[in-house]
């Protein structure tokens, strides 16, 4: 092994690492010369039978050979490799492709090129197996295709050479090797759970996959040498391929873990025997019950049991010690028990130590009391009872259920000489928790059949639009862009689409990003098809009504499925002789789940109330324009991949005048929000530097001379921002306003958009309908798609001087292109303002988000080397970072500073706001508005819906709520509260919960919904909790959980309180919940169930360490 590492270190710090990948073989060796072959362009099908046909009256072919099946007819072009018959002559296509329709870049491809040649390939591995794995989910690699030393791992970036299988139509690598790789050396390792690790706390390491020199197991603290590769590991973006111990701290023998040591604790030992059944089964809420552990003596000498006592897995205390018993007679045991009632009476011992009697102690071992104990026991019994050879002793144990879920607690039983330990378990149930139970065993939904195709089909439309008396319509010359059928073909047959287009797997480059991202907008374009079609209902009823029919969509209020006003729907009403009448209506209305159909005035007047099948339609509009865009931004070249900065005259040339009365307002406001709290009246006049403020409305007021700010309290780097957007000095390439959460990127955005316009404002707030109208204003807010409407206005590139895109890491590449298409690439000046930590666009496509669609403009800039963060920060002239929080606790802020934003993070929220919850009663410690409470509670699913919930958790989450929204003093409004839960089924469970304690105004999504967002409380249910699924396999145990980026916006939407319902034994596998259980646990603000091993092994290390 230590030669394979020194092989991988020796290739590292050579020149010649990367070894040169061998062309590849001829695949028409077998042919007598390359005379024999014929490569053909734009030749035409002559004929065409069943299943051959000609091509230029001259080469032969079959179905078989047509690249990806797609369906020829006579006179269609084609592109192909032909081969001569050796024994007859003749000439055999080997491969036929249709000529390349437009979005297949004007049949540039070439299957030569396919077949010849090897093409190139980027992209994660998707997926592994024995004997090889997956790129992007679609191009498979042997393991005899990696490059020497290097273990692939799910996550990987990696370069690959691929070919086309000529008989399967799919791709294969035949060399695979990492993208990017670098060495570190004298580094430290910083934590260790189960096989992972991670070094310097930002490369992640897996014993699985990483090359060790023997007998060399790698701990907290080691210093090490490692060899690392990019890869997406949660938030961690390298890997360690190898690692070797600097010689100065090389461990050969691991020492014992603290986990180990609880295995050593559970054995019996000095010839005890003690019963190893500790279940107490389920109870209720308020339940309690009692267990016999019985202690036998087999071994020829005395043993003396000088305690019981817990080791404090269970936080709120539900286990506790009822009695000990000895093998005595029953009036002896009679009066030890007086005397300990005495000894408490008299002061001698705690108050709290009442003993109830064990009533039968020759009962079976593990055998359950159930008589009801009517005082509480003990938590620890320090008596010595002796346990002469032969005879056993009994511990009578107690469990009042106080906490939802399931629970463990670790008895100790300390002898003289060591300490034996049994495990304690329960589980808690309500009656609340019964009402969540699934309606029906979960059964997944399979495909319905497609029903034949009717022999006739009459289609009734409807007008699209309602008669418009004043508003006229705008003409719209936006082009179709239909889906190819080639590539509609291959994604119907799950065939391989770097087939159809090899473009894909190339790094995204000026020369390919339009036929890139046409490729990639028409896959998410069939998934959302495919989706679409998932919700058809059938034999659905209509209500009529005066001027619509009304149709019932349960689930539309969750975006399942998503319509909008004026989306087409089909209705359908089956007729004898295979007739099929089909009406044609458009979404009118959206009230919840009710939706107004605007339909044909007869089928209006006729129809009856007899049911309908309804098919749902998808809407293109914005798929179109992001196709317009692409035509339109082709010579955005330089503004799209910057590669160099070319600094330009400054555009305002004014000077900046600090004046003093505006920094002291600055001051001012700065230390009241960290001193008492009480807000200025200018921030209360929406004068403030972060977003969400809720405080007021911008008031009017004069507009400041030249050099002055309209806002007077921005701080420092909102002004640095202001004053680098007006200067524009890099124009035309875009310049990014990097907006942490709560930093007030907004109101920076608010401020330049202000000051970019010299002379007094006009209004710009009106009717938007008429696009006309607002093309002829300085300042029009739209969304990216709405911007698309101003392609139908003729107006010209360049009319618009500045483009401020506020949430850009939230809009995909195509949609940022939509409005950045109407400035000048030449001197126009583009601002992205976002957080790449935060959530991106939203690709429901697999394949799509494989290939990159979900990666939106602004991220992919921050990874160019131009924009990413040096040693010393930013490059100023193109970033700013946005560094004073305004929005919540510093102990809530602490953690995603750390994960997220190198620790820059300031705290200048107020604090009259933040700290307002910090006495709060239930915090287990004040001053510290963060709770976790761990909950091992069952996932469920439940007819079928394939969205998991959690009845244990929903209850807490409502328990909660209540003990917010109806204490008796100051008690939070329900609108201040926030519920965020990964999946849609809880979200609707606790909905129903809080429904029955009139808390219907608690806001309840996913994360999705709350980004952008603030609460004074977010309480977050993460759901999962099957704990039987294996550990490395992070997205099965988690699900939307193993994402850092959903996390991150999940704990940064609260201002002044935060709590976690989850199980902890599931967190703990993901990095970033592990780092949050890490940081409740050392700052006591851990609740519930018992910990994982990994957070009891903390206290145990901190104690040693004491």
């Amino acid at each position: 092994m230590l030669t394979a590492v020194r092989c991988v270190l020796s290739k590292l710090v050579s020149p010649l690492w990367r070894t040169v990948v061998a062309d590849v073989e001829d695949v028409f060796a077998g042919t007598t010369g390359m005379e024999d072959i014929r490569h053909l362009r734009g030749s035409v099908v002559s004929q065409l039978c069943l299943d051959y046909g000609m091509i230029d009256d001259a080469i032969y072919f079959t179905s078989a050979e047509v690249l990806g099946g797609v369906p020829l007819k006579e006179g269609d072009l084609v592109n192909c490799i032909a081969v001569r018959d050796s024994a007859q002559g003749g000439w055999k296509a080997v491969r036929v492709e249709k000529s390349a329709d437009a979005w297949e870049d004007g049949g540039r491809t070439s299957l030569e090129a396919d077949s010849v040649q090897l093409r190139p390939l980027i992209g994660t591995v998707t997926s592994l197996n024995g004997d090889g794995g997956y790129i992007n989910q679609t191009t498979y690699f042997p393991r005899c295709s990696l490059w020497e030393g290097y273990e692939p791992m799910k996550g990987d970036w990696v370069q690959a050479k691929y070919y086309i299988n000529s008989t399967q139509w799919t791709t294969q690598a035949q060399s695979v090797a990492p993208l990017r790789y670098c060495r570190l050396d004298q580094v430290r390792v910083t934590s260790m759970y189960g096989n992972n690790g991670v070094v310097e706390d930002s490369v992640f390491f897996s014993l699985d996959s990483l090359l060790l020199p023997s007998h060399y197991q790698p701990l907290p603290g080691d210093m090490v040498n490692l060899v690392m590769v990019e890869s997406s590991q949660s938030l961690y973006c390298w890997r360690a391929l190898c690692m070797a111990p600097c010689l100065q701290s090389m461990n050969l023998s691991a020492t014992a873990l603290p986990e180990a040591k609880l295995q050593n604790i559970l054995e019996n030992k000095g010839g005890l025997d003690i019963t190893d059944y500790g279940q107490f089964g389920d109870l209720m809420i308020g339940e309690k019950r009692e267990l016999v552990i019985w202690i036998q003596n087999k071994s020829s000498e005395t043993h003396r049991l000088t305690c019981c006592d817990f080791s404090g897995w269970d936080s709120k205390e539900q286990f506790t010690l009822v009695s000990v018993k000895g093998s005595t007679s029953l009036r002896q045991k009679r009066q030890s028990l007086q005397e300990n009632c005495s000894e408490s009476e008299n002061g001698s011992e705690s108050s709290e130590k009442q003993v109830s009697d064990v009533k039968e102690v020759d009962k079976e071992n593990g055998e359950v009391l159930n008589e009801t104990v009517h005082f509480p026991g003990v938590r620890r019994e320090e008596r010595e009872v002796d346990i002469p050879p032969g005879e056993r002793l009994s511990v009578a144990v107690a469990c009042q259920a106080k906490s939802l879920g399931s629970c463990a607690e670790l008895l100790l039983l300390h002898f003289s000489s060591f300490t034996i330990g049994r495990r304690l378990e329960v589980t808690v149930g309500s009656e609340e928790e019964n009402l969540l139970q699934p309606s029906g065993p979960y059964s997944p939904s399979d495909a319905r059949l497609v029903s034949t195709m009717p022999a006739h089909v009459i289609t009734v439309s409807a007008p699209k639009d309602a008669p418009r008396l004043i508003k006229r319509r705008l003409p719209c010359f936006l082009p179709n862009y239909p889906v190819p059928q080639a590539l509609r073909d291959c994604v119907e047959a799950q065939s391989d689409v770097l087939v159809v287009q090899p473009c894909l797997g190339e790094l995204l480059s000026p020369s390919n990003i339009h036929a890139r991202f046409s490729t990639l907008i028409w896959l998410e374009e069939l998934h959302a098809e495919k989706e679409l079609r998932e919700f058809t209902i059938y034999g659905a009823l209509l209500r009529k009504g005066a001027a619509y029919l009304h149709l019932e969509v349960l689930g539309l209020a969750e975006g399942r499925p998503s319509l909008n006003i004026g989306d087409r729907i089909l209705l359908k009403k089956p007729q004898s002789n295979e007739v099929v009448m089909e009406y044609v209506g458009y979404v009118a209305e959206i009230n919840d789940e009710d939706v107004s159909l605007r339909v044909n005035s007869d089928f209006q007047r006729s129809y009856l109330g007899e049911p309908l099948d309804v098919e749902f339609s998808y809407n293109r509009l914005t798929m179109r324009r992001c196709h317009n865009a692409l035509e339109q931004t082709k010579q955005f070249g330089e503004i799209l991949f910057p590669s160099r900065v070319t600094v330009q005259t400054p555009q305002w040339t004014g000077k900046w005048i600090d004046d003093p009365g505006q920094n002291k307002t600055m001051e001012v406001n700065e230390a009241q929000a960290m001193g008492n709290g009480q807000l200025s009246s200018i921030s209360i006049n929406m004068k403030s530097k972060a977003t969400q403020t809720k405080d007021g409305t911008l008031p009017s007021k004069p507009i400041p001379s030249k050099g002055h700010f309209f806002n007077p309290v921005l701080n420092p780097p909102q002004r640095e921002a202001v004053k680098r957007i007006l200067s524009g000095e890099c124009r035309p390439i875009p310049y990014v306003l990097f907006g942490p959460p709560g930093t007030g990127k907004t109101i920076t955005l608010i401020e330049a958009i202000l000051q970019s316009i010299p002379e007094v404002l006009r209004l710009y707030s009106k009717a938007g309908e008429d696009i006309r109208h607002a093309s002829f204003h300085r300042i029009v807010v739209s969304t990216c798609s709405s911007a698309g409407l101003f392609y139908n206005t003729g107006l010209q590139v360049g009319h618009f001087t500045h483009l401020f895109l506020d949430e850009a890491g939230q809009a995909t590449e195509p949609e940022s292109l939509i409005p950045m298409s109407l400035v000048s690439e030449r001197d126009g000046q583009i601002v992205l303002a976002g957080d790449p930590c935060q959530l991106g666009p939203v690709v429901k496509s697999k394949l799509a988000a494989a290939f990159g669609l979900g990666v939106s403009l602004l991220e992919r800039l921050m990874a160019n080397p131009l924009y990413s963060r040096q040693d010393w920060g930013y490059n100023p002239k193109l970033v700013t970072k946005l560094i004073y929080n305004y929005r919540s606790h510093e102990a809530l802020l602490t953690l995603p500073s750390k994960l997220f934003y190198q620790g820059e993070l300031y705290f200048k929220a107020p604090r009259a706001i933040v700290d307002s919850l910090c006495q709060w009663k239930t915090l287990p410690k004040k001053g510290f508005p963060l709770l976790l409470h761990g909950v091992r509670g069952t996932e469920m699913r439940e007819g079928n819906n394939p969205s998991w919930f959690n009845p244990v958790e929903a209850v807490q989450v409502m328990l909660y709520c209540c003990q917010l929204a109806k204490k008796l003093y100051n008690p939070v409004n329900a609108s201040d509260i926030g519920i965020i839960a990964p999946y849609k089924k809880q979200c609707e469970k606790i909905r129903v919960l809080l429904g029955k304690v009139g808390l219907s105004d608690v806001k309840v999504g996913s994360v999705e919904e709350f980004q952008g967002q603030e609460f004074l409380v977010i309480i977050m249910s993460t759901v999962r909790s099957n704990e039987s699924v294996e550990s490395d396999d992070l997205q099965s145990a988690l699900g939307f959980l193993a994402n850092p980026k959903r996390f991150n916006v999940a704990v940064t939407r609260p201002k002044a309180l935060l709590l976690i319902v989850g199980n902890p034994h599931i967190l703990v596998r993901d990095p970033c919940f592990r780092a949050l259980l890490q940081y409740c646990f050392i700052n006591g603000a851990y609740v519930g169930c018992d910990p994982p091993p990994c957070l009891r092994d903390i206290e145990i290390v901190a104690e040693e360490k004491a």
